[in-house]
C-alpha cells in the first residue's frame, strides 16, 4: 500500500449523466462546472501557477473553475430576494446571493450586469486572476459563470455575517479590543499576501467587505480583488472616504488600498464611520481617547491604541508615497495580539459550528456502520465482498461494442480490482482512471471503490468527487452516499456528513421494503 498524488485537484459537482463529448476534451459524465487549467477564450497565460502549496493556503477548497448558469440559478433558488446577502447592495451595482450546491457546499454569488462586463473574455480574464490566489485570510474565489449576459463570481461562503455589521449595527455585544486587532492584522496579512502574489489592488476596502467564517475569523472578500466594472468606479462608497488621488485621477493604486485600510481601522477604533479629515483632526488635537469606541468602557491598551492609531494616521497621509506597505502593516499589528490563545467565535459571543458525531437516524447495515465509524478497512472489505453486484442493469451493450478497446478497459478494470483487494491503492487508482477513461462502461463500484483510494490516500476533496459520479450512475445507491459521508466528514463538514448517512439509511430500508436488490 502507498499514497498517491491525486490526478483530480480541484472537488466538482456533476449533474445528472450528459452524452459524451470527446471532441471538446470534456470527460465522460461532465460535470455542472469544469475545472480550468487556462481560462476560457485565451491563449494559455505565460506563467501558470505552481501547484505547489504556499505559506497560508487552506485546504478543503476547490479550484477555481467555470460553473454553469443552471447550478447557480438552483443553488440560489433562481436568485430569489430572499437569498441577497450583501449588506451594501443598494450602493453597488451588484448584488450577492447565499447559494447552496448540489454537493451541498454553501457558497456566495456576486451578480454583475452585463453592462459592468461587456466583453466577456475581459471578464473571464480577471476572474482567473483572482481565481488563482488562496489564503486562509480571504474569502476564496471558487469560480465564475459567463452565459449570455450574465457576469457571476462563486466564493466561500461566510456565514457570520461582516465587520460592518457587528460594530455598526450589534444587537447582542460589540466587539472587544482584542477582536479588533485581530481583525486588523487578519486584514493586513491577507492584503500583503495578495500584493507578493502580484494582486496589490483591492477596490473599495472597507467594513462590508470584511467577513467572519464558521469560526469567526476575519476574512477579506476576494471580491474587492476585481472592480465592480470594467470600466466603473472602483469606489461605490461615500467619497469622503475614497484615497484624495483617486478623487483627483479615478486611478486605484496599491497606496490606495493603504488609505482605505487606514479607514477601516478608524471603524475599529472607533465603533462608527468617521470620516478621516475630521479623524486626523482629532489625532492632530491629540484627543485619542475622543476618537475610541465609547462601547468598549475603557477596556482596551492605551499603549496599544496609541500604536493603532498612529498606524492609521500614516496610511491616511494625503501624499500616497508616504503611507505604509503592507509589510509594515503586518509588523506593526503582528505584536498587538493580546488573547491570542482565545478562539475568535469566544471573543465575538457566536456559536461555534460544532463537529457533529455522525449518528444515524436509523438501523446501519454493515457498510453503513463502518463508514459512521470512519473505518476505511471495513469499508475496503465491504466493497471486495460485495464486488460487482450492484452494477447490474447500469449497462447495456451491444454486440458491436465488444472491441479490442472493450477488452483492453475490461482488463485495466480487472487489474485495478486486483490491486484493490491487495490494499495498492496507487495502482487501483490508475487501473480504475484507465477505465473510467475509455467512457464505454459506467460502473459506480468502481467510482465507489477508487473513491476508497483516494481516501486512503488521504484525498477527500477526490474521493468526494468519485462518489458523487457513483450517485450520478445510480441515483438510489445507498454505498454511493455512504463514500460521500465518510469523504465529507474527513473534509470537516461534519453535519453534511451525517445528513448524507442517514440519507443512505433511508435508501436501505427503502430498498428492505421491496427496493432493487443488491447489497451496499
Amino acid at each position: 500500500m502507498g499514497c498517491c498524488e491525486s490526478k483530480f485537484q480541484s472537488e466538482t459537482y456533476p449533474e445528472k449523466e450528459k452524452e459524451k463529448e470527446k471532441e471538446n476534451n470534456i470527460e465522460p459524465h461532465n460535470n455542472s462546472h469544469k475545472t480550468l487549467t487556462t481560462p476560457p477564450f485565451l491563449h494559455p497565460p505565460p506563467a501558470t501557477p505552481t501547484a505547489e502549496p504556499v505559506p497560508g493556503t487552506i485546504a478543503g477548497v476547490p479550484s477555481f473553475s467555470e460553473f454553469s448558469l443552471a447550478d447557480l440559478k438552483a443553488a440560489t433558488n433562481n436568485f430569489s430576494p430572499d437569498f441577497i446577502v450583501s449588506e451594501s447592495g443598494e450602493k453597488a451595482h451588484n448584488l450577492v446571493y447565499k447559494g447552496r450546491l448540489q454537493n451541498r457546499r454553501w457558497i456566495a454569488v456576486k451578480k454583475f450586469t452585463k453592462l459592468a462586463w461587456p466583453d466577456p473574455k475581459q471578464f473571464a480574464e480577471e476572474a482567473w486572476g483572482v481565481g488563482k490566489l488562496r489564503h486562509r485570510r480571504l474569502a476564496n474565489l471558487i469560480g465564475y459563470c459567463c452565459d449570455g449576459d450574465e457576469r457571476l463570481l462563486v466564493a466561500e461562503y461566510m456565514p457570520n455575517d461582516s465587520l460592518a455589521k457587528h460594530l455598526f449595527h450589534w444587537e447582542s455585544q460589540t466587539i472587544e479590543w482584542a477582536m479588533r486587532l485581530r481583525v486588523a492584522l487578519h486584514i493586513a496579512e491577507a492584503l500583503e499576501y495578495c500584493s507578493n502574489e502580484g494582486r496589490p489592488l483591492y477596490h473599495d476596502l472597507n467594513a462590508y467587505r470584511v467577513l467572519f467564517d464558521e469560526d469567526g475569523d476575519p476574512r477579506l472578500s476576494c471580491f474587492g480583488l476585481m472592480k465592480n466594472s470594467r470600466d466603473g468606479k472602483s469606489y461605490s462608497t461615500n467619497l469622503a472616504y475614497t484615497p484624495p488621488e483617486y478623487l483627483r485621477n479615478g486611478r486605484v493604486t496599491a497606496e490606495s488600498v493603504m488609505y482605505s485600510f487606514g479607514t477601516v481601522l478608524l471603524d475599529l477604533l472607533s465603533g462608527k464611520h468617521i470620516p478621516p479629515s475630521h479623524a486626523l483632526d482629532m489625532i492632530r488635537g491629540k484627543n485619542i481617547f475622543c476618537l475610541m469606541d465609547s462601547h468598549l468602557e475603557g477596556k482596551f491598551s492605551t499603549e496599544e491604541a496609541i500604536l493603532v492609531v498612529g498606524l492609521a494616521s500614516q496610511c491616511l497621509q494625503s501624499e500616497p508615497r508616504e503611507r505604509p506597505s503592507t509589510k509594515d502593516l503586518v509588523s506593526t499589528l503582528g505584536p498587538l495580539q493580546p488573547k491570542s490563545d482565545v478562539p475568535s467565535h469566544v471573543m465575538l459571543g457566536i456559536s461555534k459550528h460544532e463537529e457533529t458525531p455522525l449518528t444515524p437516524q436509523r438501523p446501519l447495515s454493515p457498510m453503513g456502520e463502518a463508514c459512521s465509524r470512519m473505518d476505511l478497512t471495513a469499508i475496503h472489505q465491504t466493497l471486495v465482498m460485495t464486488h460487482y453486484r450492484d452494477d447490474e442493469g447500469t449497462n447495456e451493450l451491444s454486440f458491436q461494442e465488444w472491441t479490442q478497446q472493450m477488452k483492453d478497459m475490461l482488463d485495466a478494470r480487472k487489474r485495478g480490482d486486483f490491486a484493490f483487494r491487495d490494499r495498492d491503492f496507487k495502482t487501483a487508482i490508475d487501473c480504475y482512471s484507465q477505465f473510467i477513461d475509455v467512457g464505454t462502461m459506467v460502473s459506480p463500484t468502481v467510482y465507489a471503490r477508487r473513491s476508497l483510494c483516494y481516501l486512503m490516500c488521504d484525498q477527500p476533496d477526490a474521493a468526494l468527487r468519485d462518489a458523487m459520479q457513483a450517485q450520478c450512475v445510480y441515483p438510489d445507491w445507498p454505498t454511493a452516499f455512504y463514500m460521500q459521508s465518510v469523504a465529507l466528514a474527513k473534509l470537516d463538514m461534519h453535519q453534511d456528513a451525517a445528513d448524507m448517512l442517514n440519507e443512505a439509511a433511508g435508501l436501505e430500508e427503502k430498498r428492505q421494503k421491496g427496493g432493487r436488490s443488491g447489497s451496499s
